[in-house]
């Protein structure tokens, strides 16, 4: 039996050697291809928000594969968590992959690192994922009044419309008012750093690759940037809110009256025009489609792509690179890549889909132009000459000090008016010289401690004193107090600045003598004052403050998770 076996097994192994080596020959099987890991490996990947849905449907389909698990968080203060080396106690884990929108925001961290080892956070191979060129959105109407899809349309042209007395008029429409942008912040939002790179760019006339720090200190770029800037709706860590906000303008029936543009990525539009702005694949089909869609207009300037780069952090042990490595390549493949594709992607090698269609507002031949990003130092220099040239703000800051805000929280040993204190004080910086910016604090009863002022280094230091000095009492007088700040505010209101309020509670509305919020809301409509809201801690009353902020086209912050304040409160004050 043993000499009547050993033929058949060893029949059996030379035919598996055949059909292995047949495989390779043929493309089946990547040698350089890294084996899956073991059960119970883990991976968290920070990854920008526009992709962090679809990222967590594919990690689920990774782990049912390869027995891993990846977790996918999003944090809109990534840049500046990194530039400090990350620190565990005020920005909560360490990732062990970060995949920004845009390699930018790899170069940024390298040029501002502290010192050479946290320097060293990201290596110099980031592979793309997926990419989504930044396009400047507009409802179809006014593109069409611009001339799209047959005229190309850039920032210049923008410009002029914005710094225009006529407005619309000029294109025959005084219905639309004024020409108004919105744009986020590109300290934290890659759309928003793209289209202020592709506006330098504008500005100087500048060929893909070329501008330089003498031509960003221009005076002629810098009148160009502040007049752009001066049309600013506000600014923000997200797209979200802009996208969010149009969708109930369109919902009233007023698609045309919120902005005139956002930039956005490319595939924004389309998540937009399926009445998805999140881009979440878990709601997308809940919503109608807007009444009025958008389209993308690609800037005859040039424009630069989000280019998803995926960095496997310097802190990531053996066994987590190699999980990296492992869910990388799952990406990569074609399965993967079609998944991107059907959410208006375009592949890692930026080749347009099929939902690439002037039919979804999207046009597969643009952009005509494409820039690369400036040379790291030129970068940091133009973030910080926007800094100076953004539209200012005018800002009352309001925080609750009611008893509730003494309780202790958990594994800190503070009180919730510790934290929020320090985390009010640790965002101050992001104010500068030419906004102005008030503090009052409430209970059961509201009352001024900073007024409205120049953000001055002695107002700065009072501001800063004022906050440490805050202690809780009373009850919460969460209607009374957001009336009274909105009437402040519009009665010491700026024509040329963002007018709003940053209101802190962590509780509901506790007084009788009070304004019912039924008739509250109605007195915050039909102005230019918005208030942003934030709920802190577990018994926030977040769907009242998401109603004031909706209602005042701002964005309500959840922070009732326990340790979130001081991002929280960043992304907060990155509308301004």
């Amino acid at each position: 039996m043993r000499r009547s076996f050993a033929p058949f097994v060893v029949a059996v192994i030379l035919a598996g050697a055949l059909i292995v080596g047949l495989r390779v020959y043929f493309g089946g099987i990547d040698d350089e291809k890294t084996p899956p890991q073991a059960c119970g490996a883990k991976l968290t990947v920070l990854a920008s928000v526009e992709k962090a849905g679809l990222l967590r449907e594919l990690a689920k389909s990774y782990k049912a594969e390869y027995c891993a698990d990846v977790r996918i968080t999003t944090s809109g203060s990534a840049l500046q968590a990194f530039a400090r080396g990350w620190d565990v106690r005020r920005d909560g884990p360490r990732p062990d992959v970060w995949s920004p929108a845009s390699s930018s925001w790899l170069n940024v961290v390298r040029q501002r690192a502290e010192n050479d080892d946290k320097g060293r956070i990201v290596g110099p191979d980031n592979p793309s994922i997926a990419t989504s060129p930044l396009v400047i959105a507009m409802p179809k109407p006014m593109a069409e009044a611009l001339g799209w899809p047959d005229k190309a349309i850039g920032w210049a042209d923008l410009a002029r419309l914005a710094t225009d007395p006529k407005g619309w008029a000029a294109y025959g429409h005084p219905e639309w008012g004024q020409f108004r942008l919105g744009k986020t912040n590109p300290n934290f939002s890659t759309s928003g750093m793209n289209a202020t790179i592709g506006a330098y760019f504008a500005a100087t006339g500048g060929l893909s690759g070329d501008l330089t720090e003498q031509d960003v200190a221009a005076a002629k770029t810098r009148r160009f940037i502040q007049d752009l800037e001066r049309s600013i709706v506000h600014y923000g860590d997200t797209t979200l809110t802009f996208l969010s906000n149009l969708q109930r303008a369109d919902d009233a029936g007023e698609g045309l009256g919120y902005i005139s543009a956002v930039t956005v990525e490319e595939k924004s539009v389309w998540d937009y025009n399926q009445g998805n702005p999140t881009g979440d694949p878990a709601t997308l089909g809940k919503h109608d489609k807007p009444k009025v869609p958008l389209v993308a207009v690609y800037p005859k300037d040039g424009t630069l792509f989000s280019d998803s780069p995926y960095a496997v952090l310097s802190w990531a042990d053996k066994a987590r690179r190699a999980t990296a490595r492992s869910f990388l390549e799952y990406l990569r493949e074609p399965e993967q890549q079609a998944r991107f594709a059907e959410y208006a992607f375009r592949g890692h090698d930026g080749k347009a889909g099929k939902l690439i269609t002037e039919e979804n507002g999207l046009l597969p031949d643009e952009p005509a132009v494409v820039l690369r990003p400036p040379a790291p130092k030129v970068l940091d220099k133009l973030l910080r000459s926007w800094g100076e040239l953004r539209k200012p703000a005018n800002v009352l800051v309001v925080l609750d000090t009611s008893g509730s805000m003494g309780a202790d929280v958990p594994g800190t040993g503070r009180t919730k008016l510790d934290l929020a204190r320090q985390a009010a004080v640790n965002a101050l910086p992001q104010f500068g010289s030419q906004d102005r910016v008030g503090l009052w604090h409430f209970a059961s009863d509201h009352a001024e401690l900073s007024p409205i002022g120049p953000m001055t280094r002695t107002h700065r230091s009072e501001l800063t004193h004022d906050i440490r000095g805050l202690a809780p009492r009373g009850g919460t007088a969460l209607y009374n107090t957001t009336l009274a700040a909105y009437q402040h505010v519009s009665a010491m209101k700026e024509g040329k600045a963002i007018n709003a309020v940053v209101f802190l509670t962590d509780g509901k509305n506790e007084v009788t003598n009070t304004i019912a919020l039924e008739r509250l809301l109605p007195e915050l409509r039909g102005r230019t004052i918005r208030v942003f809201t934030i709920a802190y801690g577990e018994d926030a009353d977040l769907d009242v403050l998401r109603k004031i902020s909706e209602t005042t086209s701002a964005a309500a912050y959840d922070s009732r998770e326990t340790g979130s304040i001081d991002q929280v409160f960043t992304a907060v004050i990155s509308n301004f």
